[in-house]
């Protein structure tokens, strides 16, 4: 399999801020590479300069076979972008924003037009695709900016934090329709602060930290690295939190974790539901009342925080990498 994105030692200053530090990345036709990493690691950076909007100071990137920095013209072409921020006109309708990107796009008038009604009914915007995109909701926008980006059909889409600010429903539609669009050929390089949609979506992940890259492989790979199962016990009665913890020390593969609060015990292990079903045995045998109990494999937060020293937040727009914002925008 061929790799549709491929950049190479990726280096980006902002005067004295090192955005990006060497940043490799690969991302195989009809595949999506997730792009994860705190506030100011370099996401949008390195999507800007895979986009044609910035230029590296080293480094080289090829998208589509064709070299970014050598034929941009030639990329933009081939790529689609949805950026954090749905950049849409408010004063035009649905309908209009994406005729005109087809116009843009060479398309010729007819066929703009039936792009354009093919995406409001693929993206389930028909029905306000002649109203003007200021009654639209929040969500709306976010699917008119993605219609936006698939207008001349790219074989790459570029999506740099595509559900912020979206609210659980219509990030979840909107996790369906990228599903859709890549399983029918096209490849994605997706960043995000959510890490359950990069748990869903994405095939590879690359962590990245003040430009480099910390970390990379599959969700479950990740997860594998930054240690095993866990064995999580509610309590019904703080008295037995010492008895809880006596029994469960011969299970546990590390420090037991313990909050009285709670009266919650998370046990490190290694063996899966087998050593479950001894711990839980072995708790009835000891009469503890126990309120709840499961076997928890590591999260991609658990990656996340482990990796970077933090929790991951969604980010502010111009906050990624010290990057001048208005320039992006304004590019875009």
């Amino acid at each position: 399999m061929s790799n549709a994105v491929e950049a190479r030692g990726l280096v980006k200053h902002y005067k004295e801020v090192v955005a990006l530090d060497g940043l490799d990345l690969e991302v195989p036709e009809g595949t999506i590479l997730g792009l994860l990493g705190p506030n100011g690691a370099g996401k949008t950076t390195a999507v800007s300069i895979l986009t044609t909007l910035l230029v590296p100071d080293e480094g080289t990137a090829v998208v589509a076979g064709v070299d970014v920095l050598k034929d941009p013209k030639e990329v933009r072409k081939v790529i689609g972008l949805s950026g954090q921020y749905a950049a849409v006109d408010e004063n035009l309708t649905g309908f209009e924003n994406l005729d005109m990107i087809g116009r843009l796009y060479h398309l010729g008038r007819q066929r703009s037009r039936e792009r354009s009604r093919e995406l409001l009914e693929r993206f389930d915007l028909a029905d306000a695709g002649d109203r003007p995109v200021k009654t639209y909701s929040g969500g709306m926008r976010r699917r008119l900016d993605l219609a936006g980006a698939l207008v001349a059909k790219p074989p790459v889409l570029f999506l740099d934090e595509p559900t912020t600010g979206l609210d659980p429903r219509s990030r979840v539609e909107l996790w369906g329709v990228i599903s859709e669009l890549v399983s029918s050929g096209t490849t994605l390089l997706l960043t995000t602060q959510y890490l359950e949609e990069a748990d869903r979506l994405a095939d590879d992940i690359v962590v990245i930290d003040h430009g480099r890259e910390i970390a990379h492989g599959t969700a479950d790979e990740l997860k594998t690295r930054v240690g095993g199962e866990r064995i999580e016990v509610t309590l019904a009665e703080a008295v037995e939190v010492e008895l809880a913890r006596s029994i469960l020390t011969q299970f546990a593969v590390g420090e037991i974790q313990i909050d009285e609060r709670s009266r919650q015990l998370v046990v490190p292990i290694s063996g899966g539901a087998a050593v479950l079903t001894q711990a839980l045995r072995r708790m009835d045998e000891g009469g503890l009342h126990v309120l709840d109990v499961g076997l928890r494999r590591p999260t991609l937060d658990d990656v996340f925080l482990t990796l970077t020293g933090h929790v991951a937040e969604p980010e502010e727009m111009g906050e990624d990498d010290g990057s001048d914002s208005e320039l992006v925008k304004v590019s875009r």
